[in-house]
């Protein structure tokens, strides 16, 4: 037996956590590489097609958030469940997750596209793109339930390690939207000497490209679901069974609830944007998109982080938790300064990726110099934040986030760009002080033990439940 002080680095744990975290990388840097790819292609059609798809981004981001924390809920269960050897219960879990897809996913077709006509008008939007980013918006979400699917799905199969299955469903998915996009963005034209059909679509041939991709996701990690040999819900019951639910959705509540909160925070930071213009509207479209791909590390690693210490918990090895959390932390850090470093170095070579107006690209490359700076900072909080979910911990980071994001970004941003009459620059020097108070809680949390559930003082909260 290895014998180790508290702070050595238990080097054996890399090739696990490298092993569930590079698919979901790669995953989300397919993604991202789309989102590049959408964002380019609709900027080659001018600005206002820009902030059209921009306005509406920052709403998809809510929607999309708030069903992934339906999945959590699922995720810290069944890796719990998987670390305690009880395959039965996460066979349970599994048909109560496929319950509540359908459900919510109905629900959120409902609601989106009774709601597609407001949104732009709420979020702001210049009256003379506000029909379009409307079409565009009800496009997008006409298969509510596909994506739904597709999130929870995936969640799923994540929890009991399988990273690769998602990752594959997303490389078709995205292979596909970027053809259509192709096909039906441009109309028939000819580039060097080929000819290429095109609908010439525009905007709105983005939203359908990405409308049909989605279907095609759905169905493939419903497919995928349904013959895996550990949590497949084929001949489980589909009738609720709250002795698994109850603790489900009492994790994901929290979650749910910081999501919603979080993102209704980021409709409400755009809204504030697109009210300075359409210039500071492409650009913070833009930079949000280029960020994002610098990210990647830190969600890969966070999808790692839960599900391995879920199956920790469930195993009831706390030395393996400590283990976990200073090795991934210290991963993480590593990574994020890596790539926040690439961020500032390029970052006006990324923003001239997507647009063609020197005042856009100027603007973009000095809100992501400022944000680079704050990544390594911002990737321990989402360390420790996955941690947290996947041992079913979700109050903390909920009072954290909403208390960041409507304390100190929101109320920092309405003084700064509203009342002080203040730019860009402005409202995302609130977002990055956000991101800085949220390391500073989660590092309190952290170092306080107050993260662990196995801790003495907190095995009371681990108890109400089989796995909570």
């Amino acid at each position: 037996m290895i014998r180790r002080t508290k702070w050595s680095m238990p080097w054996e744990m890399v090739p696990t956590i490298f092993a569930l975290a590079w698919p979901t990388m790669l995953e989300q840097l397919l993604q991202t590489a789309v989102q590049y790819i959408d964002t380019a292609m609709v900027g080659s059609l001018g600005t206002q097609a820009t902030a059209a798809v921009g306005a509406t981004s920052t709403v998809n981001w809510l929607i999309g958030s708030t069903i992934s924390a339906l999945g959590i809920g699922f995720l810290a269960f069944v890796s719990k469940a998987c670390g305690a050897g009880d395959t039965a219960w996460a066979r349970r879990a599994s048909s109560q997750a496929v319950l509540a897809a359908l459900v919510s996913g109905i629900l959120f077709t409902c609601l989106t596209l009774g709601l597609s006509n407001r949104v732009p008008v709420w979020m702001q939007v210049d009256p003379s793109i506000q029909k379009l980013a409307s079409q565009y918006f009800f496009i997008l979400y006409t298969p509510m339930l596909a994506r739904t699917v597709t999130i929870i799905f995936g969640t799923l199969l994540r929890a009991v390690g399988d990273t690769k299955t998602p990752m594959r469903v997303g490389i078709l998915v995205n292979v596909v939207n970027v053809v259509l996009n192709f096909l039906l963005i441009y109309p028939t034209r000819s580039w060097k000497g080929l000819w290429i059909p095109g609908a010439g679509w525009g905007v709105l041939g983005a939203a359908v490209a990405s409308a049909i991709s989605f279907v095609i996701g759905g169905v493939c990690i419903t497919s995928a679901l349904w013959k895996h040999p550990v949590i497949s819900p084929k001949g489980q019951s589909l009738k609720p069974d709250m002795e698994i639910l109850k603790p489900c959705l009492k994790v994901a509540l929290p979650n749910a609830l910081q999501r919603f909160g979080t993102s209704l925070g980021y409709v409400a930071f755009a809204s504030m944007i697109n009210s300075i213009g359409e210039v500071a509207t492409a650009a913070h479209t833009i930079a949000n998109t280029v960020e994002s791909a610098f990210y990647i590390p830190g969600y890969g690693m966070q999808t790692a982080a839960a599900t391995l210490a879920g199956n920790a918990l469930g195993a009831k090895d706390n030395q393996r938790i400590g283990n976990l959390a200073r090795m991934i932390i210290f991963i993480e850090v590593a990574l994020m300064m890596f790539s926040g470093s690439l961020l500032f170095l390029f970052a006006p070579d990324m923003m001239q990726l997507f647009s063609r107006d020197a005042a856009v690209i100027t603007l973009g490359a000095v809100v992501l110099r400022m944000v680079a700076v704050s990544e390594p900072f911002y990737g321990v909080s989402i360390i420790i934040e996955g941690m947290m979910q996947g041992m079913g911990n979700t109050l903390m980071p909920f009072l954290f986030s909403i208390s960041g994001m409507w304390g100190i970004r929101i109320i920092g941003t309405f003084l700064c760009t509203q009342l002080l009459g203040m730019g860009l620059v402005s409202a995302w020097g609130c977002m990055i002080t956000h991101n800085m108070m949220l390391f500073v809680m989660f590092m309190v949390c952290y170092l306080t033990g107050r993260w662990n559930p196995m801790n003495v003082k907190n095995r009371k909260s681990a108890k109400n439940s089989k796995y909570f």
